[in-house]
């Protein structure tokens, strides 16, 4: 073979690795097929992970996390974020909890489906309510969505805790919920988890939200080229305030379901799932430069970092390898998302 025969086959070659590389990364199963591949390499070590009991354990802790997830990608497709998911579980569950219980609340003497249902109404309203506090900020005063969103964060944060020490002796949670509230998180319907049926209408209603409506395209128009779309007739400050609303009523759902499982509205809810929340979107593929997303996606980014999170505690790793490990896996994602959009402006 001659030298130039020679350099065109590896030519080829290289263009052809390239190429496999190029349909792997940019393929909308890669985080599904990650996460077949760490459950097959995880059962000589923790062979309880393909257990019938494992699964349901992580389809329980996958739902309000999927939830707040899917908020969280209407956010990033408009190239913002929203640091504040966390806290807004926090507040809505302590508020809702307040409203809810039985230990001298408002409606303590009332009977119990009015109790859950005024509560799942505060669970939804506060979180909508900061929603449009932090796409209010955003849109009106043009304030970095980072900057808005951490202060609201810490604010109500602190504000959860603040409520919580006034109501309770302990400060601790506000518990004696109304008889049933645990069910929309602990129940099942047919064998099936109701929380599963709570984040699938959620993950229907984003799904027709994003892909048929008018709103949803100009969700993806105005994450690829803001000025593009306002000279195109786009409302654009409207449409990224209701992103933030939208992100803030699925984390109030989101807090309906955490607090339903734990019994008791507390204000620590959702402390350690910050970096799981943003996580679980871009690993499944939703764009941190905005302009590209789809419901499917987050499901497998939820699903991936919960099997790994489920994983990881069955070796008993200690909390700080946890996270740092977890922390490891959301940085590759990060990487990947910009090789992606590397590929794509190729």
């Amino acid at each position: 073979m001659s030298t130039v025969e020679a350099t065109a086959a590896h030519a080829s070659a290289a263009a052809e690795r390239g190429s496999w590389l190029r349909r792997l990364l940019l393929s909308e199963y890669l985080v599904l097929l990650l996460t077949a591949i760490y459950v097959v390499c995880m059962i000589p070590l923790a062979p309880e992970i393909v257990a019938v009991d494992t699964w349901q354990d992580i389809l329980g802790a996958m739902m309000p996390l999927l939830v707040v997830a899917v908020g969280q990608a209407f956010v990033l497709i408009v190239a913002g974020i929203d640091l504040s998911a966390t806290s807004n579980l926090a507040i809505s569950s302590v508020l809702a909890a307040a409203m809810m219980t039985l230990d001298g609340g408002p409606l303590a003497g009332a009977p119990a489906w009015l109790a859950i249902a005024a509560g799942v109404a505060t669970f939804v309203a506060v979180g909508s309510a900061l929603g449009s506090l932090n796409g209010a900020c955003v849109t009106r005063f043009n304030m970095p969505p980072f900057i808005v969103t951490l202060t609201t964060m810490m604010f109500f944060s602190g504000l959860a805790i603040w409520i919580t020490t006034l109501l309770t002796p302990d400060g601790s949670s506000i518990g004696n919920l109304p008889p049933g509230f645990a069910f929309l998180g602990q129940g099942r319907v047919g064998g099936m988890p109701f929380s599963v049926l709570i984040a699938l209408a959620v993950c229907l209603a984003a799904h027709v939200a994003l892909s048929r409506t008018l709103y949803g395209r100009w969700l993806f128009a105005i994450g690829v080229n803001p000025r593009a779309a306002e000279v195109s007739g786009v409302p654009v400050r409207r449409v990224v305030f209701w992103a933030y609303v939208v992100c803030g009523a699925c984390a109030g759902i989101a807090a309906i379901l955490y607090t339903a499982r734990l019994e008791t509205g507390t204000p620590v809810l959702g402390q350690r799932i910050l970096l799981d929340v943003v996580g679980a979107a871009v690993i499944g593929g939703v764009s941190l430069f905005g302009g590209k997303g789809k419901v499917i996606w987050v499901v497998f980014g939820a699903l991936f970092l919960t099997v790994v999170d489920k994983g990881l505690s069955l070796l008993g790793l200690s909390l700080a390898s946890v996270f740092a490990i977890k922390g490891g896996v959301i940085l590759a994602a990060a990487i990947v998302d910009a090789q992606r959009q590397r590929f794509v402006r190729a």
